[in-house]
């Protein structure tokens, strides 16, 4: 009965999303002023929904752009603080989309079904009708003009800003290039199971919709094979790896790495151990999503405590900062909470923390260690998180059971994989038991962190946008 209800709501959904998109509206391009700008040498949309501040290959797109002579309307929901180049720089244009309305927000299963077809007609009023959205593509008199949509296939939806976009793109001539983060059914597996219905639906959708486009780029050649191998696209598809921008950077000064961790108001109870030396900062980025398992670092954070406190009492008190927003976050401070008070947690502490993009980097160039959960819904994507933490010349241990791992992680040398609670246990032991292995990888950090954006990005998409 469920499933039957379930279905009827997803075809009038799909029903009314046509509807909608086959209503008219008005089109005003947005021009650039020819006497006051200076001609641009393309005009690019790049369509994120999702938080734009949270989007940081989104954001890298919009400032090499901009950087190369084009202008730029980035479009998604204007929720965290934005690189601060983004706000400054005249070429690029935040286009905010309205929030969801809270009834639209749910993580439960079967909730999330009733209301997702709800959701997507949301979005696609957003899209369709907001003033200077996606239907405003950037119109230009320059005969040089490439006019591009660039939009991100990180997570759902993918739905339905595929659709749109193709259809935009296809109605108004412009060129749609896709920049495959992972695939939006793979990640919608995760709460529906393999099989469901939806989600084959998904995987048919976006087989479907991404043939349109005139180009791919995606996060690792490993995604380049299956868009090749498993969709069959005859476009140009480019893997463009992630590096970090250039925000992110290493802190050489032990005494600059000292004093900013002692700034932060989450080491308050810690600042005589950091003053000492005799403290190892642990940094985990999360999304708090299914898709990062957070309990295996509290697990190995107990067993650390466990053996710090018995067996190898020589070791280090592990201050372990765990920053990001998301869904399962306080279900987990819950338990942090509970673990703390039964004992679990000693020589260990853990805080939780919501920094500047400033901030973010000079945490990550001030840690001893970082740590990935990312898992990999589709094997072949690749977390940002990690880029960024060797931007900052940290060493990084992640979960490494998915076929893309190797393209950003050299073990042993930058880094090191796990793939259970044990392996991370022994790792974190063995890196903070050990001054010199911990020093090793992270000469491998500082080398890797020598590998910028601009170095990928301006042969690959630069070329592709007729930028360079």
């Amino acid at each position: 009965m469920i499933e039957s209800l379930i279905s009827v709501a997803f075809y009038i959904s799909t029903a009314l999303t046509i509807f909608i998109l086959l209503l008219p509206s008005q089109y005003s391009p947005k021009r650039i002023p020819s006497q006051d700008a200076p001609n641009p040498k393309t005009t690019v949309q790049v369509l994120v929904l999702g938080d734009i501040g949270r989007s940081p290959r989104m954001q890298y797109h919009a400032l090499s752009i901009a950087k190369g002579g084009g202008t730029v309307d980035i479009i998604g929901y204007n929720e965290s603080e934005v690189h601060p180049d983004i706000s400054s720089d005249s070429r690029i244009t935040i286009v905010p989309l309205p929030p969801h309305p809270s009834y639209l927000q749910t993580s439960n299963k079967i909730l999330f079904l009733l209301v997702g077809p709800l959701k997507v007609l949301f979005q696609v009023a957003c899209l369709w009708y907001n003033p200077g959205s996606i239907q405003s593509v950037l119109i230009s008199k320059h005969a040089n003009t490439c006019n591009c949509v660039i939009r991100t296939q990180q997570n759902p939806p993918s739905i339905p800003t595929l659709a749109i976009a193709s259809l935009v793109s296809f109605f108004r001539q412009t060129h749609l290039v896709i920049d495959w983060h992972n695939f939006g059914y793979t990640i919608l597996a995760l709460k529906l199971g393999d099989h469901h219905p939806l989600v084959k639906f998904s995987k048919w959708y976006e087989k479907t919709f991404c043939r349109y486009a005139t180009a791919h780029i995606c996060v690792t050649t490993a995604m380049a094979s299956v868009l090749k191998k498993e969709f069959r696209l005859k476009a140009p598809i480019l893997p463009l790896h992630d590096r970090p921008a250039s925000h992110l950077k290493p802190i050489s000064d032990d005494k600059e790495r000292r004093e900013f961790l002692a700034s932060l108001s989450e080491t308050e109870s810690v600042r005589p151990l950091i003053s000492s030396g005799s403290l190892r900062v642990l940094v985990s980025p999360t999304s708090w999503t299914a898709d990062e398992d957070f309990s295996l670092l509290i697990d190995a954070l107990c067993r650390y405590s466990e053996l710090a406190t018995t067996k190898l009492t020589q070791l280090p008190t592990v201050l372990a900062i765990i920053t990001g927003k998301g869904p399962q976050k306080e279900m987990y401070i819950n338990q942090i909470h509970r673990l703390e008070k039964a004992g679990k947690l000693q020589k260990v502490i853990v805080r939780t923390a919501w920094l500047s993009t400033n901030d973010y980097a000079r945490l990550l160039a001030s840690a001893s260690l970082g740590v990935s959960l990312h898992t990999s819904s589709s094997g072949v994507d690749l977390p940002m998180k990690v880029v960024d933490m060797f931007g900052a010349g940290l060493p990084v241990v992640g979960w490494d059971r998915f076929e893309a791992w190797p393209e950003l992680v050299t073990e042993g040398i930058n880094g090191k994989g796990f793939g259970s609670v044990d392996e991370l246990v022994n790792h974190v032991v063995d890196l903070f038991g050990d001054s010199g292995k911990l020093d090793t990888l992270r000469a491998g950090a500082l080398e890797e962190s020598t590998r910028r954006w601009d170095d990928e990005w301006e042969p690959i998409a630069g070329k592709l946008l007729g930028l360079v």
